[in-house]
C-alpha cells in the first residue's frame, strides 16, 4: 500500500471528536477536542498560564469529578487521585447517553457545557471602606471551569447516600444540561449566578 493512510483517532476507540461544532463563539478557543484514545496529559499543562485550554474537555471533566473531598481540600477523600476509575465512569456514562439518544455523547457534553457556562458573575470591590458587589463578565476559560464544576457538583449531590450509580447520574446530568433543562443542577446554578449578577449591575 503506497502512501500513509490517515487513521482517525477515536475517543475511547468509539467517539469521533473531529466533526463536533462548538456553537458558542466565546468558547471556541477554550474547549479542546484534541483527538485522543484515552485523554490523559499527566498534568503537563500545570504551571503554564492558560495552558488548560489545550487539555481535552473529557479529561477536564474527569479531573473535576475527582474533587470529592472537603471544600478546601478538594483532591482528598474517597475519589482523590483516582483518575483511571473516573475515566471509566465517564466512558460508561457516554455509553449510557449513546444508548438513550443514539447521538455522539461528546457532542452532548459540549452542548451541556455551553448551556451551563455563566456569562456573568459578581465580584467584591472595596471602595472607601464600603464593599460593593459588582457584576462582571466571565472569561471563557473560567466559564468552562464553572460549567464543569456545576456538572460535577450535581453528580456528587445526586449520588451521595443514594442508590443511583455515579455513571447514571453523570449521563442524566449531561443529558439534562444539553437540553437546557431546569432539572439539571448545572443549568440551575448558572441561572442562579446570572440572576444574582443581574441584580448587582
Amino acid at each position: 500500500m503506497s502512501g500513509r493512510e490517515q487513521v482517525n483517532i477515536l475517543l475511547f476507540n468509539k467517539w469521533d471528536t473531529t466533526q463536533i461544532a462548538i456553537t458558542d463563539p466565546g468558547l471556541k478557543t477554550a474547549i479542546s477536542l484534541k483527538p485522543a484514545v484515552i485523554p490523559i496529559t499527566f498534568g503537563r499543562h500545570e504551571h503554564q498560564r492558560l495552558k488548560k485550554a489545550d487539555v481535552n474537555i473529557v479529561e477536564r471533566l474527569a479531573n473535576k469529578m475527582m474533587h470529592f473531598g472537603k471544600k478546601y481540600a478538594k483532591n482528598t477523600g474517597r475519589m482523590g487521585g483516582k483518575k483511571a476509575r473516573m475515566l471509566n465512569i465517564v466512558k460508561t456514562a457516554f455509553d449510557i447517553i449513546h444508548v438513550e439518544t443514539g447521538k455522539n455523547p461528546v457532542e452532548l457534553l459540549v452542548k451541556a457545557i455551553e448551556n451551563a457556562s455563566p456569562n456573568e458573575d459578581t465580584t467584591r470591590i472595596v471602595y472607601g471602606g464600603v464593599v460593593y458587589h459588582v457584576s462582571v463578565d466571565v472569561a471563557p476559560l473560567r466559564r468552562i471551569d464553572l460549567a464543569l464544576r456545576f456538572i460535577a457538583e450535581g453528580v456528587r449531590e445526586s449520588t451521595y447516600s443514594h442508590p443511583q450509580t455515579i455513571e447514571e447520574a453523570l449521563a442524566k446530568e449531561i443529558l439534562l444540561a444539553s437540553n437546557n433543562d431546569m432539572g439539571s443542577h448545572a443549568v440551575k446554578k448558572k441561572n442562579e449566578q446570572e440572576r444574582i449578577a443581574m441584580a448587582s449591575r
